[in-house]
């Protein structure tokens, strides 16, 4: 077993690691000092024969592993020391981090169904839980590190509300399964239910299923972008008349100057090809 362990956010979370590995002790952990180098390290370790290999980190280094991992049979497993913790939110794993280690070391098998999405030079991006285009993937581009690490989740609130005056509501376009072009001011590609943290914006997604719940924001400009963001919490975003929700197996994105966000981590930009992973991943869940 390997832990791939991403230790931007400092002491906290080196003292959360130690506790897990303590429940861990045969487990080789490796630290990532780039984006991409946990990709790199997850491959190297499946490559190496490891039949589990344990994302320590936020949703972007989960999908990370992931992407190292796939097509390879070996099982990821997940210690939540993210921001949002989203796709662990969405398994019913334990926050805490003893709860986590108890489930990579006595969990079962399951399975997730990754989405691929491919850019116009044909670069591929895993993504486990989502990819969002719109006004929540430019928050993602313009947020300071340092304000995501003294604030935390509240972070993304404060940069929404600096970018709100002064984001365009450009319309994209998208096709879905091969269908006729539409617009719309956002949309998020979703494989569960939740989105930056416990709040369902997907109620018919379910991990592990095939293709995506669209959710498309029809309507833009800043009154409807901050009622979109007052509803999120109360689990009311599903219910604006603006929100339209569809499933989908194939998509096709498009637009100038928009910016696109997978698992809360900058994206390349549109245009993009949305489809399932080749393969499915075997991740450890609670029994």
């Amino acid at each position: 077993m390997w832990i791939v362990f991403n230790p931007t956010a400092g002491a906290a979370r080196r003292r959360r690691l130690e506790r897990a590995a303590a429940l861990l002790p045969s487990a080789r952990i490796v630290e990532t000092g780039a984006p991409g180098d946990a990709t790199r390290l997850a491959a190297g370790a499946a490559a190496e024969g490891a039949r589990v290999v344990v994302a320590a980190g936020g949703d972007g280094t989960i999908a990370e592993v992931a992407a190292g991992l796939a097509g390879s049979g070996a099982a990821l497993g997940i210690l939540p020391f993210g921001t949002a913790n989203v796709l662990a939110r969405e398994l019913g794993l334990p926050l805490d981090a003893e709860g986590a280690a108890r489930v990579i070391a006595t969990g079962r098998r399951g399975m997730l169904r990754p989405g691929l999405a491919r850019d116009a030079a044909g670069n591929a991006r895993l993504f486990v839980q989502m990819l969002g285009v719109g006004l929540d993937a430019a928050v993602v581009h313009a947020l300071p590190p340092g304000l995501k690490r003294r604030l935390g989740a509240l972070a993304y609130v404060v940069q929404t509300l600096r970018l709100l005056p002064r984001h365009p509501f450009a319309p994209l376009r998208l096709r879905a399964d091969g269908g006729p072009w539409e617009e719309c001011v956002a949309l998020l590609a979703m494989k569960g239910r939740l989105y930056a943290g416990p709040f369902v914006v997907a109620p018919e997604a379910r991990a592990g299923m095939e293709g995506f719940i669209l959710v498309l924001q029809r309507r833009g400009g800043a009154g409807a972008a901050l009622l979109a963001g007052a509803a999120l919490p109360l689990g009311l975003l599903p219910r604006l008349p603006f929100i339209e929700r569809r499933a989908c197996r194939a998509l096709e994105v498009e637009g100038a100057g928009l910016l696109a966000q997978a698992d809360g981590d900058a994206a390349p930009a549109p245009p993009l090809r949305l489809s399932d992973a080749p393969a499915p991943l075997p991740v450890l869940l609670p029994r």
